[in-house]
């Protein structure tokens, strides 16, 4: 049977988390959103791009806002969820530990299913977005970890 005390406890204790998660959730989003940015202005991306032409620079900026709070929520609940059962201590590297997961799963989903295009440059434009995403994915994975210590402190 539960008691008062242990319902008011579960309670306050998912309000916290979820509390966090929104907080860290909102951190990554907006750092990936950021990177995506910066990367988009870069010459090379603009070649990326054209190799992909269905895609405008408007069109990455906005769509990368949502898909990086969406990737920013999936490590931030599983960087909160399994926090004791990442191997390390260290906040930041648990959380690239988990982004890096991420970044490979996406690669599997999104980069080598886009390589078989055809184009004769495939393993190019391969590698080109995985070094882009490395970028996003890591950083978002370092700013999670960053926000999770300032938290808890």
């Amino acid at each position: 049977m539960e008691t008062r005390a242990s319902g008011q406890s579960k309670r306050q204790m998912s309000y916290e988390f979820y509390k966090n998660l929104f907080k860290l959730t909102i951190g990554g989003g907006v750092v990936f959103w950021i990177i995506t940015i910066i990367t988009s202005l870069l010459p090379i991306a603009a070649e990326y791009r054209a190799a992909y032409s269905n895609w405008g620079i408007l069109t990455v900026w906005v769509d990368s806002l949502f898909v990086g709070l969406i990737i920013g929520c999936i490590v931030s609940y599983s960087f909160l969820r399994f926090f004791d059962k990442i191997p390390t201590k260290n906040p930041i590297l648990k959380s690239v530990t988990l982004s890096f997961i991420a970044l490979f799963i996406a690669t599997i989903l999104i980069d080598i299913p886009r390589s078989f295009q055809g184009s004769s440059d495939a393993l190019y434009y391969f590698l080109m977005g995985v070094m882009f995403n490395f970028a996003r994915f890591i950083i978002l994975g370092i700013v999670i970890g960053y926000l999770y210590e300032r938290i808890k402190d």
